[in-house]
């Protein structure tokens, strides 16, 4: 699949999962300082400590989160409403029962000897019953009824948006329908080279989704990096200005190293524009407080790098390849329908 990320950030995410879920526990286990026998097993069965510790953490850490939470969110003591779901903040609840270095530490420094064992056995304990309480937690939230679902969601507050400016149809540049239910922004750079790669991934993207997503493109010329990124986004919007910035977005990006002043009039020739108007504009800088405001969203927004993607409102996180965008995409057109799906309005 194309991946349009850079091979730093590919080794980085390859690796990612033997280092998280293999090197590192393996690790960790080893230096956890315990013999575990089949005596100290049957010790630990009745040991209170042990015993203490496991209950402590699986079901103590679960329900004070849970509780608590529940608590701040009363109206009695004028708290928020919670910004995710009960049944998976319960998940969430039930993975923070996962104990290991600290509390091993904690029990190196109250307890000694045999003791000490069965601390540690206690939290090792822990580490394993937890995620299976929370991934058994999780599947029972993935089979609730979707009217249900929708009903925890339309309790929770307001999602929080990274994205700083909301798209306007009138100014942004959009392909797709206005009543899309996922909306994709990149902040890209017209010579970034994985900017160039993604525009077939959104492409193929938006064939696939149809008119359930509309694609918005916003400037961000990385000028410290690429010279004639600037001139690029506002050939881009002089393009625009008389109705073709799709196609001069798309051959822009199709030709990356051919972004010269003669170059871009070569393509403003082709795509039939006014090229006295074109170059009037571009000598003019008539479209660099456009280009400027979608930069300063940026800034606003978090943004530092291209390509960046937000899907409605929310920065996406990690590679952008096809499946990786497909199933984000999927994800936040799921959760758009269930909140439109009968949740009562607050």
């Amino acid at each position: 699949m194309l991946s349009a990320i850079s091979p730093n950030e590919r080794i980085q995410y390859g690796l990612h999962p033997w280092t998280s879920y293999v090197v590192v526990p393996l690790f960790a286990l080893a230096n956890a300082g315990i013999h575990i026998t089949g005596g100290l097993l049957s010790d630990a069965a009745s040991s209170p400590i042990t015993l203490g510790i496991l209950v402590g953490y699986v079901v103590g850490k679960p329900v004070g989160i849970v509780g608590a939470s529940w608590l701040a969110s009363r109206k009695v003591v004028h708290g928020p409403r919670p910004t995710i779901s009960w049944p998976v903040l319960a998940g969430g609840a039930a993975v923070a029962g996962i104990g290991f270095t600290v509390s091993i530490l904690v029990s190196s420094l109250a307890f000694t000897g045999q003791r000490l064992a069965e601390a540690k056995l206690g939290v090792l304990a822990s580490a394993v019953l937890a995620p299976l309480l929370a991934w058994a937690v999780f599947r029972v939230v993935k089979r609730l009824p979707a009217n249900v679902r929708a009903r925890q969601l339309a309790g929770t507050a307001q999602d929080i948006l990274d994205l700083a400016d909301d798209v306007d149809p009138d100014r942004d540049h959009v392909r797709g329908p206005d009543d899309a239910s996922v909306t994709l922004v990149e902040y890209g750079d017209f010579e970034c080279p994985y900017c160039g790669q993604a525009e077939s991934v959104i492409r193929e993207l938006l064939a696939s989704f149809g008119d359930e997503v509309r694609y918005v493109w916003r400037h961000l010329p990385l000028n410290d990096v690429h010279t004639r990124a600037q001139l690029s986004a506002e050939a881009a919007e002089a393009a625009g200005a008389q109705g073709r910035f799709w196609e001069m977005y798309e051959a822009m990006l199709a030709h990356q190293d051919a972004l010269s002043p003669r170059d871009l009039g070569r393509l403003a020739e082709e795509l039939g524009l006014d090229v006295e108007r074109f170059w009037s504009e571009i000598r003019g800088h008539e479209h660099a407080p456009r280009v400027a405001e979608d930069v300063a969203s940026a800034d606003a927004s978090g943004v530092s790098g291209t390509p960046t993607f937000f899907i409605n409102g929310r920065r996406h996180q990690g590679t952008y390849d096809i499946d990786t965008l497909s199933a984000a995409v999927r994800a936040a057109r799921g959760r758009a329908r269930l909140v439109a799906a009968g949740a009562p309005s607050f």
